[in-house]
């Protein structure tokens, strides 16, 4: 993650490692190429190691990301000045300064900027030393040795060794009024790159060994001014390097997660506008946590503001997807957006987009909630689409071909008819029932079954259905179940010709099995068929049945006590009608 590689470059950086910390910084800029944060601390970096060219794209791209940034144009001003294009460096911090007026940093960047551009224009003219020999210690490097530096870095954290530094900065000459606070002396030893003994105030600087005599020769003006060009050089800090923009940082990540825990009470409460308001402070202090947009969708979804909670889900999983947030965030925000076109389709064809959003959420993370709301939709555009293609005056055109075709006995093209027709009505009993008289003329009696036992669901008192469903049963020798077919069809018409016939044929065929009247042939059909019957093996599989069977043949009396058992003997009598129990 970019996190994770800018956290190692702010390490190697204070650690002095530029180069390392330029290429942790690379890595996160490859990972998240707008983040401003980065392309700065990279430019940071090159200044460090003097590469003021690379130093001065990253930071005009910093300006270019986010111009109204005012730590952009301090990195682009500090380039300038290292590649001594002074005017340049005086125009980058002006810039800076009309973005924030205050800025210290800003202030003595462009101070030292002017001093260079008034000391290059006047670089023909003879110098004298100048008057105090730690003055360019606190140039606009200072903070950053400081900084890097572990024996000083704590201090950067007390406000008035900050205060005390920003004076010498300012005036240098002041240094006399703070030489009894060990914590100036250490600066003073890192940014002049000097060993000093810190028993005890006013005790001797060692100094560096040097090849120069111990008095310094008077340099030319242009020796002079180079030596003072190379000091202020600057060498800017980067982000992870100024304390209190960092902790500014954190604050803001710490004050958003706040406001979404207010933003959740409120919404617990139904009190949405509040909840928006949160949620909305807290995608303006941080941008990189998209569950501020999720979170503020579900309110205006609940709130019926569809519109808005699509925008919201819609922006979460285009920032998600550049922050590369975890893929279960960028499904939830797919799930959102997918429940508020639901919310809004009016026809068949608005549940398309909401379907296709819910799949595409199921790609990122399989959640069997979304997977549910996926499942309703289709339902829903399936209800739908049946509702508007509902009409009964087509569908019975539609039958009445189907009747003509299957009196022609073109039983393919009546079936396409009939099918039409319960398309245009599928509550249409008798189109099911005609269905299932051409599925039985093209034997296919699995599928007229299906149309027979739909027919009796939708109209129970159908007579056709009851006699088109024992007709097959009857056809595939299930006997019994043929007969309580009939049966339960004379329950709702006792006179129906059909339905009698049908029992008494079924009752024929069951008492030849009874007597013994079947084939070879047929007894072994008959005992295969039932064999795969699984109420006939439920029978064969009960423990108290094969007693009873035990019994019929070893104890006759024990068998009449089970016969006088109503359920025991109907039982028995399906066994007996599948050819698997004969009576002799």
């Amino acid at each position: 993650m970019a996190d994770e590689a800018k956290a190692k470059g702010n390490a190697a950086f204070s650690a002095g490692n530029y180069t390392d910390a330029i290429r942790h910084f690379t890595d996160a800029i490859n990972l998240a190429p707008t983040n401003h944060v980065l392309y700065s601390n990279r430019s940071a970096a090159h200044a460090s190691l003097n590469q003021y060219s690379d130093a001065l794209s990253d930071a005009k791209k910093t300006v270019d990301l986010k111009p109204d940034w005012s730590k952009g144009y301090s990195r682009l001003g500090a380039a300038h000045h290292g590649l001594r294009q002074y005017d340049d460096a005086v125009s980058a911090y002006n810039k800076g300064l009309e973005v924030d007026p205050n800025n210290e940093t800003l202030k003595s960047g462009l101070a030292d900027a002017q001093a260079a551009q008034a000391a290059a224009s006047a670089s023909s003219r003879p110098r004298a030393p100048p008057n105090n020999l730690f003055g360019d210690a606190f140039g606009p490097d200072m903070w950053a040795k400081l900084t890097a530096d572990p024996a000083t870095r704590l201090y950067m954290q007390q406000p008035d060794f900050l205060n005390m530094m920003k004076d010498l900065q300012r005036n240098p000459s002041n240094l006399n009024l703070y030489l009894q606070d060990q914590r100036v002396m250490q600066a003073l030893s890192v940014l002049l790159n000097v060993k000093m003994q810190s028993h005890a105030p006013g005790d001797d600087m060692e100094m560096p060994d040097s090849d120069s005599p111990p008095k310094e020769r008077k340099r030319s003006a242009d020796e002079t001014e180079a030596v003072k060009e190379k000091k202020r050089e600057p060498e800017p800090e980067p982000e992870p390097m100024e304390v209190s923009e960092d902790r500014e940082l954190k604050e803001k990540k710490a004050q958003a997660q706040k406001e979404k825990e207010a933003g959740n009470a409120a919404y617990k409460k139904k009190d949405f506008e509040t909840a928006i308001a949160c949620y909305t402070k807290a995608v303006e202090l941080d941008d990189g946590d998209i569950s501020f947009l999720t979170n503020r969708a579900a309110v205006y979804l609940e709130m019926g503001k569809y519109d808005e909670c699509i925008k919201d889900c819609e922006k979460a999983v285009e920032r998600g997807r550049e922050l590369r947030s975890d893929y279960k965030m960028v499904a939830r925000a797919l799930t959102r957006k997918g429940s508020a076109l639901v919310k809004l389709a009016k026809t068949s064809k608005d549940y398309e987009p909401a379907i296709e959003t819910f799949q595409k959420a199921l790609t990122e993370h399989r959640n069997p909630d979304t997977l549910k709301k996926l499942n309703d939709a289709e339902r829903a555009k399936k209800e739908l689409e049946q509702q508007e293609y509902y009409d009964p005056e087509l569908a019975e055109k539609e039958r009445e071909k189907g009747n003509e075709c299957f009196k022609e006995q073109k039983y393919p093209d009546a079936i396409r008819h009939y099918t039409e027709t319960l398309r245009r009505n599928p509550k249409d009993a008798k189109a099911y029932s005609n269905r299932a008289a051409c599925y039985t003329k093209l034997g296919a009696m699995p599928e007229g079954l299906k149309d027979a036992e739909k027919c009796i669901e939708i109209d129970p008192k159908f007579s056709k259905g009851y006699t088109r469903k024992g007709a097959i049963q009857f056809f595939m020798k299930e006997f019994d179940k043929a007969l309580e077919t009939y049966q339960e069809g004379l329950k709702h018409d006792p006179q129906n010709p059909e339905l009698l016939d049908g029992v008494r044929s079924c009752v024929q065929q069951i008492n030849r099995a009874s007597r013994g009247d079947l084939t070879p042939d047929e007894l072994k059909e008959r005992q295969a068929k039932g064999m795969q019957d699984p109420e006939i093996q439920n029978i064969l599989t009960d423990p108290i049945m094969s007693q009873v069977l035990k019994d019929l043949q070893e104890n006759p009396k024990a068998a009449q006590d089970h016969m006088k058992n109503p359920s025991v003997m109907n039982k028995i009598q399906k066994l007996i009608s599948a050819g698997i129990v004969q009576m002799r």
